[in-house]
């Protein structure tokens, strides 16, 4: 896998400079409407599927895992597909289902911290992040304008990391396979 990446670097450069664009678009235009950052998600999550796509398709599939990044680039460009076809009803979707998990995740949260009172020292902190969840959750559902707001700015930052990541690992990736005698570079595999 990791040869498969190595010489398929540049393809890991443009899937992190479309993150980077897409970031940086969801930070320029806080205000627009969630169909719009749905077509641009869309529109993003379609190109990253065509371009992991190409990854697992050039690169050598003797005995490497290559179908993993066939998978991830097929499931984009069907999710890309389907966010096209229906923007509306996905961001519907979308916002609500954000907005069930925080509320869910806060309750649970807020039981935990409770169960927990006598065992962890400063459980108040997790009861606070329960009531902080809920209230981003009802923020959605009864704000869903601020809520679009909030997501594009989550989804954003969380493209801006990854597609700094992505160029980080793309160049150690370029180096590496510039200098076939250079150890193989330490990529972790678990967080």
């Amino acid at each position: 896998m990791l040869d498969l990446l190595a010489r398929n670097w540049w393809l890991l450069v443009i899937r992190g400079i479309a993150a980077i664009i897409f970031g940086i678009l969801a930070f320029v235009w806080p205000g627009i409407t969630l169909v719009a950052l749905v077509i641009m998600f869309g529109a993003y999550i379609f190109v990253d599927g065509i371009f992991a796509l190409i990854a697992a398709i050039t690169g050598n599939k003797s005995g490497q895992q290559w179908w993993m990044l066939l998978l991830e680039g097929v499931l984009g460009i069907l999710t890309g597909i389907i966010t096209f076809i229906f923007p509306a009803m996905t961001g519907f979707v979308l916002l609500y289902l954000i907005a069930g998990w925080a509320v869910a995740t806060g309750v649970l949260e807020i039981i935990a911290a409770v169960r927990l009172r006598k065992e962890l020292s400063n459980e108040w902190l997790l009861a606070i992040s329960g009531v902080v969840s809920i209230l981003f959750g009802l923020m959605i559902v009864f704000w869903p304008a601020e809520g679009a707001i909030a997501i594009a700015w989550i989804l954003g930052m969380y493209a801006l990391i990854f597609g700094a990541l992505m160029l980080m690992l793309a160049f150690r990736l370029r180096k590496w396979n510039a200098d076939p005698n250079a150890p193989a570079p330490h990529i972790p595999t678990t967080v």
